[in-house]
């Protein structure tokens, strides 16, 4: 059951081409600033009516939108894409040469030894998040940890496999974006 803290609804969609102006500016993309927009909007309507905002309703406004959109870096911050991993695991035999067959079957090999030396939990989050798709939320929820420790294992288990894979890892938002870790 939804319910809406409607005096924050009501502020969020008075100012919400500026809320999206200054994401922009922040976040360096208005498709990144849209996105935690819409996800800002869905969790004001989940709130309830107890809650209780700080003395600055604006601020917290944008800080939640901020927070949305570094949840959202956080999960979309991959070291393999979702069609890597495809790509790895069906790959045609007939249209590679045994060479280019050797090597993905290596790949494959040492991705899979890479998840078998994850903790159970870090493979479990590992593979919910990249393979189901499911929140970070949902999988605090079901660990019983917080958002943020969900975040570390994640990014733990990410970098244990693209350091078997022999892959650069880039941190692709927030600070040190761009840089390799």
């Amino acid at each position: 059951m939804e319910t809406t803290s409607l005096p924050l609804l009501r502020l969020f969609m008075e100012r919400r081409q500026e809320l999206r102006r200054r994401l922009k500016n922040r976040l360096g993309s208005d498709e990144l600033a849209n996105d935690a927009l819409q996800e800002t909007y869905l969790r004001i309507r989940r709130m309830g009516d107890a809650t209780s905002v700080s003395s600055n309703p604006a601020g917290y406004l944008f800080r939640m939108a901020v927070n949305v959109a570094a949840d959202q870096r956080q999960v979309d911050a991959r070291y393999l894409t979702g069609s890597e991993v495809e790509d790895l695991l069906n790959i045609g035999a007939d249209t590679l040469d045994p060479a280019r067959i050797v090597h993905a079957r290596l790949e494959v090999e040492a991705l899979e030894q890479a998840l078998q030396e994850l903790t159970e939990r870090q493979r479990a989050i590992l593979t919910a998040a990249r393979l189901d798709d499911v929140s970070q939320e949902d999988i605090a929820r079901r660990f019983g940890i917080s958002v943020r420790m969900v975040g570390k294992e994640l990014k733990k288990a990410l970098e244990h496999c693209g350091k078997r894979l022999d892959r650069k890892v880039t941190q692709r938002f927030g600070p040190g974006a761009g840089k390799e870790s």
